[in-house]
């Protein structure tokens, strides 16, 4: 085979073979195909678009570029979670302990905020001595011995997606359906979990602005797990304002914690159920979706998700009276109020404005420059069709640099639309799709 081959058939819109998309995938991962010729493809990939076949084809390819996980030491089916990101989202603080104190095993592989906003690990590392640097051994013992544990991502999972995203980064082919399809899956496909639950997000903080656009990608995500064999199902949830009511690392554990203490965010408790009863019903845990619901109420209700999280904090190395206690969380020694300049109703939040605040205060992505600050953030008081009084406190911020609090505030200001008559408020909830079919909220 050749490359120009290649290169050309997909330009002229005919379809790849599944040994084509191999030697591709094999041959970059390895550095014998160029990237200027990886780029050529990618843009015809880009323009004329690839079928189901070829996009299972280059999923499958790359997943199998790298080590696959064997958890099948761990006893019982398996299950995962993969977030599209958004703001706010610590789905995974409260869903892992909630779906492991109803008995199903969670090997988790999570990673590090790719922009503006920190990602589960950073999140967790707000627990004092919390690692997530592991051996795979140590990693299925974890998850043997108390139902759950999460990992760093490794190097050696799906390298051929991680090489392929850089170049399609910089080469203005990101956003095509297929490859955004093939990236996620492929990762999550590596991971080894027998069932794979995708919270898909759409609106101003989502990667996929547009709902139609979330929800073919969802459609096309559940197409590759089915065919590769897994139960998947994926839920589609607004991200047009934060979740929950905390942006930022140690802000957002103690918001996951409250929920563990039935007092946290509604729209996040309800998330969390919704994802975790198809964890719990396709694990075989319940004879149903709302069978599942209530036992996941349960663990609400008896603090043994609470309880789950301590557990997995202590294992991990962390200091597990945090989970008890909030107030050991990192605390930023700036606090700024800020508070509404007339009457009015919130009528729309630009969520990726919201993230920027964040990292403006330093709790973005860790940089060569510049260290992650797990103590900062932003508290919303208000959000979308909430009525706000003139001198009310309508977000509180954290931060340990003064300049960059006054920044923050000009930030999150701008990006909180006001009105003077009520909003009605959008579902959140939207869409659920599984192999069998779509619904729509």
């Amino acid at each position: 085979m050749r490359m120009y081959d290649i290169i050309m058939k997909k330009r002229n819109g005919l379809a790849l073979t599944k040994e084509e998309i191999n030697f591709m995938v094999e041959g970059y991962t390895k550095g014998e195909i160029p990237d200027y010729q990886m780029s050529a493809l990618m843009m015809a990939i880009y323009f004329k678009g690839m079928t189901e076949e070829e996009t299972f084809a280059l999923t499958m390819a790359m997943a199998y570029s790298g080590d696959i996980i064997d958890l099948s030491k761990i006893e019982g089916l398996k299950a995962d979670k993969h977030s599209t990101g958004g703001v706010g989202d610590k789905t995974s603080l409260v869903l892992g302990p909630m779906v492991a104190a109803c008995k199903v095993p969670i090997a988790k592989m999570a990673g590090r905020g790719l922009g503006h906003t920190g990602g589960t690990i950073d999140k967790l590392e707000s627990f004092l001595g919390l690692s997530t640097s592991f051996t795979n051994q140590e990693f299925i013992d974890y998850v043997n011995q108390i139902g759950i544990a999460i990992i760093g991502q490794t190097a050696d999972l799906a390298p051929a997606d991680r090489k392929l995203y850089a170049l399609r980064d910089v080469t203005a082919t990101v956003d095509q359906l297929s490859l955004i399809a093939s990236s996620i899956m492929s990762k999550k496909l590596a991971a080894g979990a027998d069932v794979i639950v995708l919270d898909v997000k759409t609106g101003s903080g989502a990667f996929m602005k547009r709902e139609d656009d979330a929800v073919a990608l969802a459609r096309e995500m559940v197409k590759i797990g089915t065919s590769a064999g897994k139960e998947t199902v994926a839920i589609i949830s607004d991200m047009n304002q934060p979740l929950g009511y905390a942006v930022g690392n140690a802000l957002e554990v103690k918001e996951a914690i409250d929920t563990l203490n039935g007092e946290g965010s509604k729209e996040l408790l309800e998330l969390c159920l919704t994802l975790g009863s198809y964890m719990v019903a396709y694990t075989k845990h319940a004879s149903s979706v709302e069978e599942a619901r209530e036992m996941l109420l349960k663990t609400i209700e008896d603090k043994s998700a609470l309880k789950k999280l301590a557990e997995l904090v202590k294992m991990q190395g962390g200091d597990e009276r945090a989970v008890y206690d909030t107030t050991m969380l990192p605390k930023a020694s700036i606090i700024m109020e800020i508070k509404a300049e007339a009457d009015g109703f919130i009528e729309k939040i630009e969520t990726e404005e919201i993230g920027i605040v964040s990292a403006i205060l330093g709790g973005g992505r860790e940089t060569k420059e510049s260290k992650i600050d797990l103590s900062v953030g932003v508290v919303m008081h208000k959000k979308i069709s909430d009525a706000v009084k003139e001198g009310e406190s309508i977000a509180t911020m954290y931060g340990n640099d003064l300049e960059k609090l006054q920044q923050a505030k000009e930030k999150f200001l701008s990006a909180i639309t006001f009105s003077k008559t009520p909003v009605p408020k959008g579902r959140f909830i939207k869409w659920i799709i599984t192999s069998s079919g779509t619904t729509k909220y």
